[in-house]
Formats: C-alpha cells, structure tokens, sequence
C-alpha cells in the first residue's frame, strides 16, 4: 500500500504578508538605503543592536509598524533613544527606509522578519526600555481571534526581553481587543498598570496621531491605549 506523504503542519503567524506594487520611493528604500537602516537576520545569530547603532543608547522596540509615520516621529522627536522597528509590509518598509534617508534619521533601524521568532533567536534579554504594539490586526471574527499576538506567551516573551521597569505600551481601535489586551495584561505576574485596575491610559504625548487615527476619530472612533511596567 503506498502511504500518502505527511502533509507539513501550518503554523499560526501573527500577520499577514501584503504585497502591492512600491512606489519609487518605496522601492529606493528597499533596494539602495537597505544596508544602512535595515538589519540582516542570519540563522542562529543574536543581533548586537549597540553595534548596529552605534551606539548603548536605550532602546524602544515596535512590532508592525505599518507606514512608519508614528515610528519615523518619534524617532525624530526622542533623538538620544534608538527605535527598531519589526514588520513584513515591504511597501511600509520601504517607505519608512526612504523618509528616514531624506531627513537624515540615524536612530532607527528595521528588520523584516516574523516578530515571534526574532524575539525567540535573535535578540539578548533585557534589550529594550520600551515596547510599542500600536494598531495590531485585530482578527475581528471569533474565529481568527486566535491569530490575534497578544496572548500569554507572547507577553511572557516580551517581559524577558523589556528590562526590569521598562514600559510596554499598546494601542488598539478595536474595543473588544482592548478588553482582550487588557486582561492578559492585568493576568500576567509581571505587568503592572501604570494608571490602576482596568483604566486605560490617556494617549502619551510620544504617541504621534497618525492620519489614519484622526480619520477614524472624525468618523467617531475611539482609541484605546495601554501603559504597563515591567515588575519581572
């Protein structure tokens, strides 16, 4: 009897992988400006991100960071931190990589790689002062809700790789996964709320209002942000 071959087993990815066509601009920061502000995953490697910048300056992380306009302003406004940003959207990638060049931003730098597995292989614990998930995929159907990033090990995850009191903040449009996002965090023996039990955080001036978010709250959207301390 000839067995039919196993068939791989599919693994869950927190994002999902868009492709458009790139704008010059975009395409510029992919092909030319990559060697200066992108960092190269190679297998079984820890990152030095001193080396990569230059620099021990504190670092902020942020995962999936879209266009890049919050990232690129934050970057600009807080120049004695570093910012490294994670995301798979290569016309964001290359549109962040091309107005970082234009106005000469030296404290950023990205990765294109699966968030999960870049904090499982190749960054050192203790490696960021703050953590940024703003505007994660919301999985909306009840179905997919298991696709969303937040969950226990993720944070567990993140709390190893956020220095003891360092911050993590999070945002989201989307109510019911700010209710999600809030009661893991509350659950979990390391997270501490910076504003008491279940209160959400007034948005922190270092949170840049991204077109996107203003459009939304002139349609009558609220935003929900969430501040923590890591008390590993």
């Amino acid at each position: 009897m000839i067995r039919e071959p196993k068939r791989p087993i599919k693994t869950i990815q927190s994002f999902v992988r868009r492709s458009s066509k790139l704008t010059p601009g975009q395409r510029n920061g992919i092909d030319k400006l990559w060697s200066q502000y992108g960092i190269d995953i190679s297998k079984n490697s820890i990152i030095d991100l001193d080396k990569k910048f230059s620099n021990n300056h504190p670092k902020v992380l942020e995962i999936g960071f879209g266009n890049g306009d919050s990232l690129l302003s934050m970057a600009i406004k807080t120049p004695n931190k570093n910012f490294l940003g994670v995301e798979v959207y290569e016309a964001g990638i290359g549109r962040l990589i091309n107005e970082a060049h234009k106005l000469s931003i030296n404290n950023l730098r990205v990765v294109k790689f699966d968030a999960v597995e870049l904090l499982n292989n190749h960054i050192d614990d203790d490696s960021f002062e703050t953590f940024q998930l703003f505007f994660p995929d919301p999985w909306h159907k009840k179905k997919h809700h298991k696709r969303r990033i937040v969950d226990s090990d993720f944070l567990n995850l993140i709390s190893k790789k956020v220095i003891k009191n360092g911050t993590i903040h999070m945002a989201t449009d989307w109510e019911h996964y700010a209710q999600q996002m809030m009661d893991s965090m509350e659950n979990h023996k390391n997270f501490k709320n910076l504003y008491g039990a279940h209160i959400y955080s007034p948005r922190p001036e270092i949170r840049p209002i991204t077109k996107f978010e203003r459009r939304g709250q002139n349609l009558g959207h609220k935003v929900w942000d969430l501040m923590f301390i890591n008390n590993k």
